[in-house]
């Protein structure tokens, strides 16, 4: 019988952060425009965490079944957790907690629909595609990196915001972009070191369609980008002025970004895949603490 240790790793326990640093930045984003709940916020604090734990596991098993979790070169950001192949679980049961910690996420949405707003549909909708199909199906069309924008980025932001009472919030909207970005550029980079795997189990990834420097500029493009959305969204008055702290953790990308325009054809370094990921936290995290700042001054 699988323990405890082994559904938090196929669920990629640490990687859980990026869903409550999301629902933060939301949540936070509507109490700076005066709407907040807290019963809201935790619900979709366990929806999201939910979703992503089922992404994360349903990637586990499809990955084991069609033998690319055997030939993954594992880091501690890519490749899987190595549950399965260590016989630490059977297929059958990271399926089933797959959905069912999806089906959780899907309750929790339905009462959010009944009860708070049925705008809230379209990102419901297109959340389940990104969580059932990413794997199987997306991350085979090209769009794998844009789909992990949308269901890890810009759709929970939003909706972590609009489930507080149905109101459409400005700020959100804005923290969504970098929000995207980073969660994009989260996934773009760590597919690099899976490079080989993927190409031979027929996976269409950035790298695999265009290749490492490419797909290198485009981690680049979208690493700068992040700031500069803050920045516009600042001057553009949807973001307060404090907010500009979140700028701070963009530092950290100075050790990706110099492997991106040195030499991609090399393995990325272990500390770059490790600042890309408290890039994206920390990032999102200082949002959230600015927009709580904001909101008591």
């Amino acid at each position: 019988m699988a323990s405890v240790k082994s559904f938090a790793a196929v669920a990629r326990g640490p990687f859980l952060l990026l869903s409550i640093t999301i629902v933060a930045s939301g949540a936070a984003a509507a109490a700076f425009e005066g709407h907040f709940s807290w019963t809201h916020t935790l619900l979709a604090l366990v929806g999201l965490v939910a979703l992503h734990a089922a992404v994360d596991a349903l990637n586990e098993w499809s990955d084991m079944r069609s033998g690319l979790d055997l030939e993954t070169k594992r880091t501690p950001f890519s490749g899987g957790s190595g549950t399965l192949p260590a016989g630490e679980m059977t297929r059958g049961t990271a399926l089933a907690f797959g959905l069912t910690t999806s089906a959780i996420g899907l309750a929790i949405g339905i009462w959010f629909l009944t009860r708070v707003s049925w705008s809230l549909l379209p990102i419901m909708v297109v959340g389940a595609i990104c969580v059932l199909l990413y794997t199987d199906v997306l991350a085979r069309m090209g769009i794998g990196e844009i789909a992990a924008g949308l269901g890890l980025g810009t759709l929970p932001v939003i909706g972590s915001a609009l489930v507080q009472d149905g109101t459409w919030v400005n700020a959100a909207i804005a923290a969504s972009i970098p929000a995207f970005l980073m969660t994009f550029n989260l996934l773009l980079l760590n597919e690099f070191p899976d490079e080989t795997a993927d190409r031979g189990h027929g996976r269409r990834n950035l790298i695999i369609i265009l290749g490492r420097k490419p797909a290198a500029m485009i981690y680049a493009v979208a690493a700068l980008l992040t700031p500069a959305s803050i920045v516009v969204a600042v001057i553009m008055d949807y973001l307060p002025m404090i907010s500009l702290a979140a700028l701070l953790p963009s530092l950290l990308l100075v050790k990706p970004l110099s492997w991106a325009f040195s030499d991609p054809s090399q393995e990325v370094p272990i500390p770059a895949l490790g600042a890309n990921v408290m890039w994206n936290l920390g990032t999102n995290t200082l949002l959230a603490v600015t927009f709580v700042v904001a909101t008591l001054m």
